[in-house]
């Protein structure tokens, strides 16, 4: 029995490394291709933002889409996840994977627009323990009102790293709830410089958001996040901003076509089940 799983991993570690062997041939091929190759896009951001990411010192993944699991034995895994996770394998070290689904971020509590004023950001409102705050930069009133909150354990390596990603999913046209939920919980950053006229703590941090999704607004979407990021005083990178998206027909909502993105997906940039499957083990 003992060494069936052994034989067993080593085959998935097998398959694995081939699979990642197989995707930098492709991206290889890629970069020495021509515009009009059918489906070059995506295997072209991907190669760019990896090649960018390589230069940074720290590097912050952010994972905010979340999926229902009907079947414990047959893990499926987001798609704006799954790049993420592919993009950590090839970082190695440099890079920190976080999966904000699996966090307690709690909502914001709107101290943005009280009544008094903006009172989102105060130096009172430091969260006053060095092991969760060690920059002293933490500004929120939810982890002073409710202790149990893990907003902290995001901004600790924020402040750590000089490039962070975000990776959601597209829901009705617009970002979902858990990215959205972290960039409302994260506004003290841009309070600290704006409306309180003090430094600006993330200057020098570079930004990037990819997002997948199925048929409406994507493009869009990627431009007003990047506007968001600049607004809060990050340095939005280019290279690191774009999305995929299964058909631009808003209208098309057939069961045929829902089925038909996860392969079109996984054709597109390359990733495999074999990769997918050693992810399942992982989670497993």
């Amino acid at each position: 029995m003992i060494l069936s799983l052994i034989t067993q991993d080593i085959k998935i570690n097998m398959d694995l490394q081939e699979e990642l062997n197989r995707m930098r041939d492709m991206m290889r091929i890629v970069s020495e291709s021509k515009d009009d190759i059918p489906n070059i896009a995506s295997f072209r951001d991907l190669k760019k933002t990896i090649d960018e990411l390589k230069k940074k010192k720290k590097v912050l993944l952010l994972s905010c889409s979340n999926r229902y699991q009907f079947d414990p034995k047959k893990i499926d895994i987001p798609k704006s996840r799954l790049l993420a996770l592919y993009i950590k394998e090839e970082l190695g070290d440099i890079a920190e994977f976080m999966d904000i689904t699996e966090m307690k971020i709690l909502p914001c509590e709107a101290n943005v627009s009280r009544a008094e004023g903006n009172s989102c950001g105060l130096l009172k409102a430091m969260l006053k323990d060095k092991t969760k705050n060690p920059s002293g930069f933490h500004r929120c009133w939810v982890n002073i009102n409710e202790p149990s909150d893990e907003l902290w354990k995001v901004s600790k390596e924020l402040f750590e790293s000089d490039a962070v990603l975000f990776f959601s999913s597209i829901r009705w046209g617009q970002t979902n709830m858990y990215y959205q939920n972290l960039m409302e919980r994260l506004n003290w950053i841009e309070n600290r410089h704006t409306t309180l006229g003090e430094s600006n703590v993330v200057k020098n941090i570079e930004t990037g958001y990819i997002c997948t999704g199925q048929n409406w607004n994507g493009s869009n979407v990627v431009d007003t996040q990047k506007e968001v990021h600049r607004f809060y005083g990050f340095k939005p990178n280019d290279t690191l901003y774009w999305n995929w998206q299964y058909t631009k027909d808003e209208n098309d909502e057939t069961q045929k076509s829902y089925k038909e993105s996860h392969k079109k997906f996984l054709e597109d940039t390359g990733i495999k089940e074999s990769f997918i499957e050693k992810q399942n083990k992982g989670i497993k």
